[in-house]
């Protein structure tokens, strides 16, 4: 009797919480469908607020931030965990900084650094700064992974002859996939949603992203509270259908990873 009442609280606060994690989803899908238009506001928000070229450069610059932020992830991590040569708890320090740092602080001397380098208004202007950020994360996600991979397990891929290459792809990359892709998810969501520095360094509307579009379509339309609703759900749409897709991953992935840092 003590447990289905333990398992009733339990499951009740569950509930309360999701409610208020998705209230705000929903109310704000009410507002875009609302004043009898249905999907006409989602229409005009598009092409009012030029959000067509706002997911193309969302597309382009998350897409490469993702790719690149895995491939080097994991390369950095698997070197750090399993290898140890002169200066790695050096370098491993180096990488830390880049986690606690607050990326607020270096924004002014890292934009006028990169208009030295003709950077900024560009693509790369972005994509470097977010790809070096989530590195620093990566980098950390990933040796903790390959820190607990059974050291046997490596000396065997050693004795058959198998090179630091052959035993990173064929033996422990395909056990770390769960942890793979839940960096590469939040990646995602943090490049997809950063603001900041795509204000700081894209002022040209033709490269601007689509969040940053989203912030001068409610500027001109602040009181058309329909399209300004229909334009945040077409920004959050693609982050929501990522993680359904990919949730059981992402999933067994965090809670394995949480258990092993």
């Amino acid at each position: 009797m003590r447990l289905r009442f333990e398992q009733g609280v339990t499951y009740t606060v569950l509930l309360l919480f999701c409610a208020v994690a998705v209230a705000p989803l929903l109310g704000i899908l009410v507002v875009a469908l609302g004043g009898g238009a249905h999907f006409d506001n989602f229409v005009g928000a598009w092409n009012a607020g030029d959000l067509g070229t706002g997911l193309r450069n969302s597309v382009v610059i998350t897409t490469t931030v993702v790719v690149a932020s895995a491939v080097l992830s994991v390369l950095s991590g698997y070197a750090l965990g399993t290898m140890r040569f002169r200066g790695d708890t050096l370098i491993f320090a180096v990488f830390l900084i880049g986690v606690v740092m607050p990326f607020e602080a270096p924004i002014v001397p890292l934009y006028y650094d990169l208009r030295a380098f003709g950077l900024t208004d560009s693509y790369w202007g972005v994509i470097l700064p977010d790809t070096a950020l989530s590195v620093a994360f990566g980098t950390f996600w990933m040796r903790a992974f390959f820190l607990s991979t059974p050291v046997s397990l490596i000396e065997a891929a050693r004795i058959d002859g198998a090179s630091s290459r052959a035993t990173l792809q064929h033996i422990l990359l395909p056990l770390a996939r769960p942890h793979l892709l839940t960096l590469m998810v939040l990646v995602f969501m943090w490049t997809w949603n950063d603001f900041l520095l795509s204000l700081v360094m894209l002022s040209n509307p033709s490269i601007q992203t689509l969040p940053l579009k989203l912030a001068v379509f409610q500027g001109r339309y602040v009181t058309d509270v329909s399209s300004l609703a229909s334009g945040a759900v077409i920004v959050m749409l693609p982050v929501v259908l990522v993680y359904i897709i990919l949730q059981r991953h992402f999933m067994r992935g965090a809670l394995s990873g949480a258990l092993k840092l």
